[in-house]
């Protein structure tokens, strides 16, 4: 998803910090410098790829395999579509066997963007991100025009990332993405248990999450909220909200 500046309010240091919005003139501030940083070993395929799952039972995201979640949203005027699946196939990453989760997006009913993502969960309960494989499409949604953003832990400097921690705890922040020069996503836990309404219902259980992406320049204050709900996962990603899920 594309990021947007927006408003934020975030509870820091016991205090109620206010963010205004960024707009074209930049960000609000860095709402996460001074969170604590979280390692990216418990991610780490070394010494024993084998003690990650591809069964991902993260609370604030259990990816049942066949399960599917749909979120729609306006943004910029244009009906932003996003499907995710959850597939019933593995793929070995860095010598971890990873679950593969589709992602498709469309634009005002045009496909824009089908991604194959891989996770895996680490014994800590983790969920661990090993890459993507992208395919973005022309105007017209058919022909493939580019490949960017795609990137696989093992090869070159690439790392896993972090998705979710395993126990989220609020004013942490992490690397979602570590592939230098490709794809370097950060998040931050803002919030953990707070209530978020969406079009299926409203959640009392939810985890209030930002990102954003430093090799365009963004911090913290120009990321993306987002909100997991315990049991069922992403159900809102800025102004794209859950409309179904099965």
């Amino acid at each position: 998803m594309r990021i947007k500046s927006i408003c934020k309010l975030v509870f820091a240091a016991a205090v109620v910090l206010q963010v205004s919005c960024g707009g074209s003139g930049g960000g609000g501030g860095d709402i996460a410098a001074d969170f604590a940083e979280l390692a990216l070993a418990v991610c780490a395929p070394d010494p024993d790829p084998g003690r990650f799952s591809a069964d991902i039972a993260h609370p604030y995201w259990p990816m049942t395999t066949g399960s599917q979640l749909v979120l729609e949203g306006t943004d910029d005027g244009e009906l932003i579509r996003v499907e995710i699946d959850v597939l019933d196939e593995t793929e070995v990453v860095a010598g971890v066997t990873t679950r593969v989760v589709r992602e498709t997006e469309y634009e005002d009913g045009t496909l824009l963007e089908i991604s194959s993502n891989f996770f895996a969960q680490a014994p800590d309960g983790t969920l661990c991100y090993y890459g993507e494989d992208v395919d973005i499409y022309d105007e017209d949604g058919i022909n493939v025009v580019s490949n960017d953003g795609a990137w696989r832990a093992g090869e070159g400097a690439n790392e896993p990332g972090i998705l979710l921690p395993g126990a989220p705890t609020a004013e942490t922040q992490f690397y979602q993405e570590r592939a230098p020069g490709i794809a370097e996503d950060r998040s931050a836990v803002l919030e953990v248990g707070v209530s978020v309404t969406v079009p299926t219902g409203t959640y009392a259980d939810s985890l209030h999450v930002i990102d954003w992406n430093p090799l365009e320049g963004d911090n913290s204050g120009d990321g993306e909220d987002k909100y997991y709900a315990n049991g069922l996962g992403l159900v809102q990603d800025d102004a794209v909200k859950l409309i179904s899920f099965n």
